[in-house]
């Protein structure tokens, strides 16, 4: 197994998910540059990690640092301006999500990477730490049947700080981006239709959304329902798998299975796939393709398809229309 020398570009919170999931494959990973122009926290998150180069320009990280990957943990309102530079100089990608906040960016960003024959990968570790995975599985194995419907919400109270507050796009691109790759993987199949409603509490102080419905329409005929709230003082993340012959409700840490006149679960699974290390099997997935030359499962190709449901649902409230995808894609 090669060992890879890897940089990361920004220096935020976020970072820290990268760091510590990171830290127990030192035979897979070596952290060997971070790039942020903010000095202070560059070196506050250097010194606390041990990281031996520092860079406040993206060009001499580039020129001097001699990654063989990169990390990017920058804000997604200048995400093309990281990402082109890195494709240009030849370096594979491990973006954190949303890969953008708008198709069209992501869509100029992947096709760039694709004529240089450099492939990018999305940090979608919720794929992993939500049992979306584990309910794939149950779902193939035809555990409940034909799936007819899937009901997710996601209430809370957050008040962000810092960029995040300014951003015209908020609660659906921050955790919406999630729920609907989780839709995907669970169906696996493309989205064909998207409507949504959007509104933004005065209890938040931010630019963009805090509350949101939307629904999913699938190939499958599957209807995905969705509830987002960033101003809720009740909290609650569940889904709701209704299939044909049983339903399988989720949480975090486990998926419970109901037959019919259940007042119990017939049958529960665990998961406790932290994001930490769901995030470093993300970067293996694009260190793996770097040798196989086989596709990434979390490749900005494949993501253009939740990008594209993100951005149907921003359209959609926007234009008050149902917006139609075509093989998964925003027509």
């Amino acid at each position: 197994m090669k060992k890879y020398k890897v940089g990361i570009v920004g220096a935020g919170g976020v970072t820290e998910l990268h760091f510590v999931g990171y830290k127990d494959h030192p035979e897979r990973i070596e952290i060997v540059a971070l790039c942020d122009p903010n000095p202070e926290a560059l070196h506050a998150k250097a010194d606390k990690y041990g990281v031996p180069q520092r860079f406040t320009e993206l060009n001499d990280f580039i020129q001097n640092s001699g990654v063989e990957a990169v990390v990017v943990c920058t804000p997604t309102s200048i995400r093309k301006q990281i990402v082109l530079p890195l494709i240009e100089a030849g370096l594979p990608v491990f973006v954190e999500k949303p890969f953008s906040d708008t198709l069209a960016e992501a869509t100029e960003i992947t096709e760039k990477a694709r004529q240089k024959g450099i492939p990018i990968s999305i940090n979608q570790n919720f794929r992993r730490h939500y049992p979306f995975e584990l309910v794939k599985g149950k779902v193939a194995d035809g555990v409940i049947g034909k799936v007819t419907s899937i009901v997710f919400t996601n209430i809370f109270f957050r008040q962000d700080v810092g960029w995040r507050q300014e951003c015209e796009r908020n609660a659906m691109s921050v955790m919406g981006i999630h729920w609907f790759d989780g839709f995907r993987q669970i169906l696996g199949c493309d989205a064909v239709s998207v409507v949504c409603q959007n509104r933004s509490s005065s209890a938040i102080q931010c630019a963009g959304e805090t509350d949101a419905t939307v629904q999913v329409v699938f190939e499958n005929n599957v209807v995905a329902t969705y509830v987002q709230s960033f101003s809720s003082t009740f909290n609650r993340t569940e889904m709701i798998v209704i299939g044909e012959t049983g339903t399988i409700v989720t949480g975090y840490n486990r998926a419970e299975l109901y037959r019919k006149g259940d007042k119990t679960p017939t049958e529960t699974w665990e998961n406790h796939i932290s994001r930490e290390i769901a995030t470093y099997e993300g970067l293996n997935h694009l260190l793996t393709s770097l040798e196989t030359g086989v596709e990434a499962p979390n490749s900005s190709k494949d993501n253009l398809k939740t990008i594209s449901i993100l951005d149907a649902a921003y359209v959609s409230a926007d234009e008050q229309r149902i917006v139609q995808l075509k093989h998964g894609i925003l027509v």
